[in-house]
């Protein structure tokens, strides 16, 4: 699919020239469309189009600390499908992808009474089997990873220099997989122990992959003014050919940071749901119970901010403002 095709669909969604940014309408938290379910996950919902195809919506559900709160944010299933589809289409040149199309007019008959609530938010794409490693890639210092090297001075088994600080660049980008959990928190592994379980050209392939994506994603992105400190990757196979799948360089499996504010030795501020899970931390949540809903304020800044990554990225509003007429 070309930059154009897509770039119309979300002409499309256009807020009214001169709306505050405030929230529109409000969030799609679940779907109940006429096809079979094929999986429901935190935020996604996907149907079966075809033995070959599916459907993935992108709902504006939000989780944290393994729970999915109880309100959602208003366009956040939009940012992450229209950033996923930009990065797609950026990398399809060297690396194969399971978007198949993400527009409206493509759309089975069955689903013409949903086209509102599903534009912006769907990919049909190729369906594959799904490889059960997370392939993270660190440039810096930060999350688990600094965890981790506060501990052991290690990075995914890796013995690191000592002295590193907190969100420090690294000297060069490391591949730190995770085991894939449907439930519950990923678990950060070896490359040995991946190669153990995939084989060596499997886990090599999937290892240079991932780098060749972060090194092309963080010098876009540095380009932006940003940082991407770190991402995370899924992958499939269909038959013997591995292609990239889910969702792609988003705000929710990447950690972007502002290059201007950006400080080592400290946690910079981020354009993801960061700041939801500051907010559940400082309201007395014990995150075992059912999750407290979100105040209207925290809500709506969550908003901006991942509407504020898709511009930062792609370089031009989500809802571009329509001109006044004269």
């Amino acid at each position: 699919m070309n930059g154009s095709a897509w770039e119309l669909q979300l002409s499309d969604l256009a807020i009214p020239a001169g709306a505050p940014p405030v929230i529109a309408g409000p969030p799609v938290t679940d779907t109940a469309l006429p096809l079979k379910l094929f999986a429901r996950g935190k935020v996604r919902d996907t149907y079966e189009l075809s033995p070959d195809r599916l459907l993935m919506v992108a709902t504006d559900r939000i989780s944290a600390f393994d729970h999915v709160l109880p309100n959602g944010i208003p366009d956040r299933g939009k940012v992450l499908t229209q950033l996923s589809i930009f990065w797609f289409s950026q990398t399809d040149t060297f690396q194969a992808n399971h978007l198949v199309s993400g527009m409206v007019p493509d759309l089975p008959p069955a689903l013409k009474d949903f086209r509102d609530q599903l534009a912006g938010r769907f990919m049909i794409v190729r369906k594959a089997k799904r490889i059960d490693y997370e392939c993270v890639v660190r440039g810096y210092l930060a999350g688990s990873a600094w965890k981790e090297y506060e501990e052991s001075h290690t990075l995914a088994g890796e013995t690191m220099p000592p002295g590193l600080r907190q969100s420090e660049k690294l000297a060069y980008p490391i591949f730190s997989p995770a085991t894939k959990a449907d439930t519950g928190h990923d678990e950060n592994i070896t490359f040995d122990q991946m190669k153990k379980d995939l084989g060596d050209t499997l886990a090599t392939k999937l290892r240079d992959a991932s780098l060749e994506l972060y090194k092309y994603a963080s010098e876009f992105s540095a380009r932006r003014g940003l940082i991407l400190a770190d991402t995370k990757f899924e992958f499939g196979l269909v038959g013997d050919d591995v292609i990239l799948i889910d969702e792609l360089l988003t705000p929710d499996s990447s950690r972007y940071w502002d290059a201007t504010t950006y400080q080592v030795a400290a946690s910079p501020d981020s354009y993801d749901k960061q700041f939801v899970r500051d907010w559940l931390s400082r309201s007395g949540w014990d995150k075992e119970s059912d999750p407290p809903r979100l105040p209207e304020d925290v809500v709506a800044q969550t908003r901006m901010r991942y509407l504020t990554a898709y511009q930062r990225v792609v370089g031009k509003e989500l809802f571009p403002r329509k001109p006044r007429n004269e």
